[in-house]
């Protein structure tokens, strides 16, 4: 008899073996509602043609109010061509999964909503009531507020970019309002052959005031930016790439700067609203036809004499200086803020629907969480628990 022989294998080891597969990830396909801002003087909206267009070949669908983009020259032929449904009912656009809009619907506009739908919009905490956030827990909503989206680097993107849009349209209108024909003193920005060039303080460091200081350096003004903190007159510096006039906010050195200048530009925030820098005092002591540009004035404003305006009737004059204090600069230029945010908001759709849907996406995607203020109904931001003294819950507690 041979030996036999032992393989140095099982019979279990040769039986071929279960293997996880990759789970391919199942791609959502969206519902958005785009209705039109009825806020007053609101021109902007949250997508353009291209981006809905770019969404539609996708497989997504849009539900689109009529007019909705006629404030920021889109015509209802450019989204129809892009193939979103142009509706003529209001509450066939509150009536999708996910409703896209620039200013917080109203309370109305609340209850054209369904149960259970996503919210994008701003928020803008300080004009808000208790009412607002009552109703939309009781319609379970989800609600994101683009003025809360952080990027990964902790930058508010939306509201950088809109604030850039600010900074620079200041400086546009202050040239404006400078001339002859709107009771300024009848001067040019722009650095010519013999002319000393116009005079600029800007209040602030932040991104309102870089962009500020960039387009009235390009015009050959000279600047001269005031900041209490000597961290962040530095970064500027840094960013502009040019050696500008910078000091902390002294009294007496600010009524000097004041006095001499042609134009003042307000961007300051604070925590609960701007601090007032300039006193009514310092006011009275600068030029006559000066004129004064309080971006600020939506927190209260950083200049004494700073009263609301609007964009139909956007100065008044105090002391002899026109004041232009109007909240919503950038819907002025609605068709650029338009652009603007709708770039914002295209990655984040996308994100939405390659990862299956809302709920997949907010689940990893840090920035969505700390945009969202309501979730299912559920407070989640705890700002808006303490402004209005309200009960919320940690938003890592419910995704668990």
């Amino acid at each position: 008899m041979g030996k036999k022989i032992t393989s140095p294998f099982s019979q279990q080891e040769l039986i071929p073996q279960e293997e996880t597969l990759e789970i391919i990830k199942r791609k959502s396909k969206l519902v958005i509602g785009i209705p039109k801002e009825t806020h007053y003087q609101e021109k902007r909206v949250c997508l353009t043609p291209d981006a809905v267009a770019a969404l539609t070949a996708l497989g997504h669908k849009f539900v689109i109010e009529n007019g909705a983009g006629d404030g920021a020259n889109f015509s209802d032929k450019e989204y129809s061509e892009a193939g979103a449904k142009i509706s003529y009912d209001i509450k066939e656009a509150f009536g999708c999964q996910m409703i896209l809009k620039v200013e917080p619907p109203s309370l109305d506009e609340i209850k054209l909503m369904n149960p259970q739908s996503i919210l994008f919009s701003a928020l803008q905490l300080k004009t808000q009531t208790k009412k607002y956030f009552e109703e939309l827990a009781s319609k379970r909503i989800t609600a994101i507020a683009f003025d809360f989206i952080r990027d990964d680097q902790g930058v508010f993107s939306i509201v950088k970019s809109l604030s850039e849009i600010a900074g620079t349209a200041s400086i546009l209108i202050a040239g404006e309002l400078m001339s002859n024909n709107n009771g300024g003193q009848g001067l040019l920005f722009g650095n010519i052959g013999g002319v000393p060039p116009t005079e600029v303080v800007i209040l602030g460091a932040g991104t309102v005031s870089e962009f500020a200081a960039r387009s009235a350096m390009g015009l050959g003004a000279s600047i001269k930016v005031f900041d209490n903190s000597i961290a962040k007159l530095r970064s500027l510096q840094h960013r502009l790439g040019h050696l500008i006039y910078t000091s902390t906010i002294q009294p007496k050195t600010l009524q000097k700067a004041l006095m001499r200048c042609d134009v003042a530009i307000g961007a300051v925030r604070g925590k609960l609203r701007s601090p007032i820098l300039v006193t009514e005092e310092m006011v009275m002591r600068m030029k006559n036809g000066a004129v004064i540009i309080d971006v600020s004035i939506d927190c209260g404003g950083c200049f004494e004499t700073s009263e609301l305006t609007t964009h139909k009737k956007p100065t008044f004059q105090k002391h002899g200086v026109i004041h232009y204090c109007v909240p919503n600069i950038p819907s002025r230029y609605s068709r650029t803020a338009s652009v603007s945010i709708s770039n914002n908001f295209t990655p984040y759709l996308l994100d939405i629907a390659e990862e299956g849907g809302f709920e997949n996406a907010a689940r990893f995607d840090r920035s969505l969480q700390k945009g969202m203020y309501f979730y299912h109904g559920i407070l989640t931001d705890k700002t808006v628990a303490d402004w209005f003294n309200l009960p919320f819950r940690d938003i890592n507690l419910l995704f668990l």
